[in-house]
């Protein structure tokens, strides 16, 4: 493999010192790969790691302490230079039990807004309910803080332009959590992409199919909307926010493009418990020169997973498996050889009559592994200490804002080709 990806480094241990040797062999293999130097959000992991000097510290506060709340501050708690000063939740169990993972050492807030008031605040991570997300940028930007967002962006088109204009005008770094932007194996695919090894891209094929309510259980009727908001719209944009945008980041990324317009059909057929999101969908992206992103996602049947197929007229990426296979696979030696001969007897007689086509089978290569060695995990370690290098920089990171448009707004068009029942074109851009 003739790859510019870095050389293997050693995977993270939850060990902080460990972390700091880890992040400064990323920081040397980043600095040396054209590849990975040349991604905007690369460049804060160039930095030099930090010491343990108070003007190194970076102080973040956590808005939203829920199930991905507390993956991310486990990520945090152990990315140096960093120290978790506060936490946020409306929800006194989520925010007792986040408090409990920080060793009690952060100031504890039920109001976003007093938080953002603390003046040696740096900035903030967001990962709250969709609907919230708005508000709280907005707010955290004209507090002149920096802005970690979960994706979705946000609940509907008005509210992701709101947020990409003040983020674009703001001196802080904005990121929204598509951690696919730091994974090993979607960074190699990336650079597969661009050198042409499987040519130009015809059609990217993406699904998630889990066999899961979405549903949590809850202590009190009066808490179902707060704690199962996936379900509800005034809350909610459904498969297409929270998962399908994860895959169209990737196809937004890879061909370099914003959907033009899609067409889809969603229902409700199997989860009939009064919820408003659909529990499956089925929608089609239509890209310039004729490429089309086909995605469904289902919640009724796991059997195919989730992936995501890059195909183009010479091999096909499969990125969340990491593979690649070639269309056509170099054979081993002893097939070459067998093919060797019958080309050398090609003047042989050619029976006539049998069939006039052959059915085109699924191919049966085991293909070409991509790498999936920074860091270990899926890119959420390295998009946590990139944000903390970026405010330590204080550099806003270039088209951090793009992706996170695009992507956002590309789940919204989808969610509304399928409730308005026809095709939805690109809204138009932010700026």
């Amino acid at each position: 493999m003739n790859s510019q990806f870095p050389d293997k480094p050693h995977t993270a241990a939850s060990d902080p010192a460990l972390r700091r040797r880890f992040l400064a062999r990323l920081a040397a293999s980043i600095a040396g790969s054209s590849l990975l130097s040349g991604l905007p959000w690369m460049a804060p992991l160039r930095a030099q790691p930090v010491g343990d000097a108070p003007s190194d510290r970076v102080r973040l506060g956590m808005i939203g302490t829920g199930s991905r709340g507390k993956l991310l501050l486990q990520h945090l708690l152990n990315t140096p230079g960093v120290e978790v000063t506060a936490l946020c939740d409306d929800y006194p169990p989520h925010l007792t039990a986040a408090l409990a993972l920080a060793g009690g050492k952060p100031k504890a807030f039920t109001d976003y807004r007093k938080l953002l008031d603390m003046p040696d605040l740096d900035g903030v991570l967001i990962s709250t309910p969709l609907h919230e997300h708005a508000p709280m940028c907005l707010h955290a930007l004209a507090a002149d803080k920096h802005v970690f967002c979960e994706k979705s962006l946000a609940l509907t088109v008005d509210e992701c332009k709101a947020i990409s204009r003040a983020a674009s005008t703001s001196k802080r770094v904005f990121q929204v959590g598509h951690q696919r932007l730091f994974s090993a194996s979607f960074l190699h695919a990336h650079e597969i992409v661009r050198s042409g090894r499987i040519g130009p891209i015809t059609q990217i094929r993406a699904s998630w199919h889990r066999n899961n309510d979405w549903r949590r259980q809850v202590p009190t009727p009066g808490l179902e909307r707060k704690l199962n908001w996936r379900l509800y719209r005034a809350s909610s944009a459904g498969l297409m926010a929270e998962l399908a945008s994860h895959h169209l980041q990737i196809a937004n990324w890879y061909l370099d493009a914003a959907p033009l317009s899609c067409v889809g059909y969603g229902s409700i057929n199997h989860w009939k418990d009064q919820r408003e999101v659909y529990d499956n969908v089925n929608v089609l992206f239509r890209y310039r020169d004729g490429v089309t992103f086909i995605y469904d996602s289902l919640t009724s049947n796991r059997h195919h997973g989730m992936e995501i197929q890059i195909l183009g007229s010479r091999g096909t990426i499969e990125g969340e498996s990491g593979k690649m296979y070639s269309e056509q696979p170099p054979p081993a030696p002893g097939i070459k050889t067998a093919i060797d001969r019958v080309e050398r007897a090609s003047m042989e007689t050619i029976p006539i009559g049998g069939p006039s086509w052959q059915a085109d089978s699924k191919s049966d290569a085991l293909g070409q592994a991509l790498r999936r060695d920074l860091g270990g995990d899926d890119g959420t370690l390295l998009s946590m200490a990139a944000f903390a290098n970026a405010i330590r920089l204080d550099q806003p990171i270039p088209q951090m804002i793009d992706h996170a448009y695009r992507s956002g707004i590309a789940a919204l068009m989808g969610q509304a080709a399928m409730d308005q029942g026809g095709e939805i074109a690109w809204p138009g851009d932010y700026k």
